[in-house]
């Protein structure tokens, strides 16, 4: 390493001390989706993020999707995948390939990832120990009649006292979006409502939303930098938010609005992207947010 290197490396510490001293000891949720988990070199760079924010004194939980590895196995099995309003329809053989990929090969993947670059990580659903509470998601359509989503999901409690046990015995969870009903049947949820609810039960500092665009774009292809809770009835009509995005923007708005200090939805695309958007005065992506003045 020559000197003007390590100059470089001693600079960029000392400009990420006032981030890490401010978010020492605070949660944040980071919902981990898109190219991020499919490219190897951003997969090894997310898994050092996360690690990194731990060791400096972070609380991190990381929520996973794994919408390409469902769609991968459900091709295999002869099925297509069929979304409505962003949700993943989800009938009782989808529901079993869910099951076997977000909670079997997706959360192992990630588990060993971080634990091989120095993290303590454990992979879990909303199944273990009844950690995410679900009931059946209710969506209507234009008419108002309810749509049949199948075994879709929607988070009506989280067991706090279990990842906060997790946290202080210095374990990152890696969390699955399945969660159970009162009668052990399981249920697809959103990976990003699921990262959203976490972070509100959780009171946590920041939910951070990896995404496959650079945030929120409006018409012309132009970063929307803010968005707050009075323009969002106005970008869905005019398609500005749609399909997938959908369920980003409300969660993040839920989010804020039960406490979560600020809500990001950023580039899972540019390597480094957490510590870019946590550690920097650059930021990325578009910043969620309830009121105008925030």
């Amino acid at each position: 390493m020559n000197l003007d290197h390590a100059k470089n490396v001693a600079r960029v510490l000392s400009e990420a001390l006032p981030f890490i001293q401010k978010f020492s000891k605070k949660t944040i949720v980071v919902k981990y989706g898109g190219n991020a988990m499919i490219d190897e070199s951003l997969k090894s760079s997310f898994a050092r993020d996360i690690v990194l924010l731990r060791c400096v004194g972070m609380q991190p939980i990381v929520v996973h999707g794994g919408g390409p590895q469902i769609d991968q196995q459900l091709k295999l099995q002869g099925k297509e995948g069929r979304f409505v309003q962003g949700m993943r329809v989800t009938d009782g053989e989808t529901m079993r390939i869910v099951e076997m990929v977000l909670g079997g090969l997706v959360n192992k993947e990630i588990v060993t990832l971080i634990n091989t670059r120095g993290g303590r990580a454990l992979g879990l659903t909303g199944r273990d120990g009844s950690l995410l509470r679900a009931k059946p998601l209710v969506l209507k359509d234009d008419q108002g009649c309810a749509l049949d989503l199948g075994f879709v999901g929607e988070v009506e409690s989280v067991d706090v006292a279990m990842l906060n046990a997790l946290l202080a015995a210095d374990f990152i969870p890696v969390i699955a979006p399945i969660g159970v009903d009162h009668i052990g049947a399981a249920y697809n949820i959103n990976a990003d409502l699921v990262a959203g609810k976490i972070a509100e039960e959780m009171k946590a500092e920041k939910l951070v939303l990896l995404t496959n665009t650079p945030g929120v774009l409006d018409r012309s292809g132009v970063l929307i930098e803010k968005i707050v809770a009075a323009r969002v009835s106005e970008l869905v009509d005019s398609g500005v938010i749609y399909g997938g995005m959908l369920p980003k923007i409300q969660c993040a708005l839920d989010a804020v609005a039960a406490g979560v200090d600020s809500a990001h939805v950023i580039d899972g695309r540019v390597p480094h992207a957490v510590l870019l958007e946590l550690l920097t005065e650059v930021g990325i992506g578009t910043l969620i947010c309830h009121e105008a003045g925030v």
